[in-house]
């Protein structure tokens, strides 16, 4: 079958992965997150020692010279990979010729069910059920950071013997991914490499339940007030894990509001009982439900004394909690290909 021809044959999965974090998950929710994924990434990368499994559209061992654009796509926190690919194949297919020259990827957080499942060799990395959300250290066979996994990926990216046409690098991801990926742009050093070699990189936030503020300050100050743990990482700034202890929030904030991120919110996304909805008590400091809470987190960013951020915020009418309605909407299509029809990039 011709590559298009298969693409645009690939099913378009609506990807509403959960998310809950260990604080907050109830029993049913742990035991169902807990269980091991349906099928393991195909290809790997190395990071440090470790092995990480992610899919690749095309084989990255050998020169991609035809590649111009990168697309991460990151699964939520059933781990679901392989559906997640499948959604990111079907977004390469509606993009028409945007499409023809990206290389799609679809990175997996392993646990150590899943490892014992399918008997993964030993140097593969894997998490703690809900560490890997917020650039935790793997349990093993090292303590890497799931942000460093994600930088080890930017860094092969980076290798203009690999890449030599390379202009774009995106990192999309929807509710329980885009809590990833927002994070991940807070923190992410794998960046540098690719600014240096004049490689765009754009985050794009769809649909998370929750994001990490820099002040102690929420939208809902009653609730923060009687919740211990709202201002902890990753809602806040207290106890942050390795990968982004040493710099101090204010240098965070500064390195954030600088990269360019796009924050996708479904304006059907407003069920304040949604059943993949983080109803924890830090969680709903920052608002009812995501589309409120979305647009409370970008007028809070707006209103900081740090210039006007290089962020934008688009609603993506009549979509709620489907990622892959969102990432083929006329704004997510915009907002990784770079495809006019969003009215909201102006």
């Amino acid at each position: 079958m011709h590559h298009r021809a298969w693409l645009a044959a690939a099913a378009l999965l609506v990807v509403a992965a959960t998310h809950g974090p260990a604080a907050s998950a109830t029993q049913a929710q742990t035991e169902r997150d807990r269980k091991p994924v349906k099928e393991i990434a195909n290809a790997r990368i190395a990071v440090g020692k470790a092995s990480f499994p992610l899919y690749l559209s095309a084989d990255w061992s050998n020169p991609l010279p035809d590649v111009t654009r990168a697309v991460l796509v990151l699964h939520g926190v059933l781990r679901n990979a392989d559906d997640y690919f499948r959604a990111a194949l079907s977004a390469q297919a509606a993009a028409g010729d945007a499409g023809e020259h990206a290389l799609m990827i679809a990175p997996q957080f392993l646990i150590e069910s899943d490892v014992e499942a399918f008997k993964l060799p030993a140097e593969t990395l894997r998490w703690s059920l809900y560490g890997w959300q917020g650039g935790e250290p793997a349990l093993a066979p090292s303590a890497a950071s799931s942000f460093e996994a994600l930088d080890a990926i930017l860094a092969k990216l980076g290798d203009r013997k690999l890449f030599p046409n390379l202009q774009q690098v995106v990192v999309f991801g929807h509710s329980g991914g885009g809590q990833v990926v927002q994070r991940y742009a807070i923190a992410v050093k794998g960046d540098q490499l690719l600014l240096r070699e004049g490689i765009g990189v754009r985050y794009v936030v769809a649909n998370p339940s929750s994001y990490a503020y820099f002040t102690k300050e929420r939208p809902e100050p009653a609730i923060a007030a009687n919740c211990h743990g709202y201002n902890s990482w990753k809602f806040g700034m207290d106890d942050r894990p390795p990968y982004l202890a040493e710099p101090s929030p204010a240098a965070l904030e500064q390195a954030y509001v600088a990269r360019r991120v796009i924050y996708l919110l479904g304006t059907l996304d407003t069920n304040p009982n949604h059943p993949a909805l983080d109803k924890s008590c830090m969680a709903e400091a920052q608002g009812p439900y995501r589309y409120a809470r979305g647009h409370s987190y970008v007028a809070a960013m707006q209103a900081r004394d740090n210039g006007a951020p290089n962020h934008s915020v688009w609603d993506v009418p009549g979509v709620g909690h489907a990622g892959g309605k969102m990432l083929n909407s006329p704004c997510g299509l915009t907002a990784v290909f770079d495809i006019p029809g969003c009215e909201a990039a102006r």
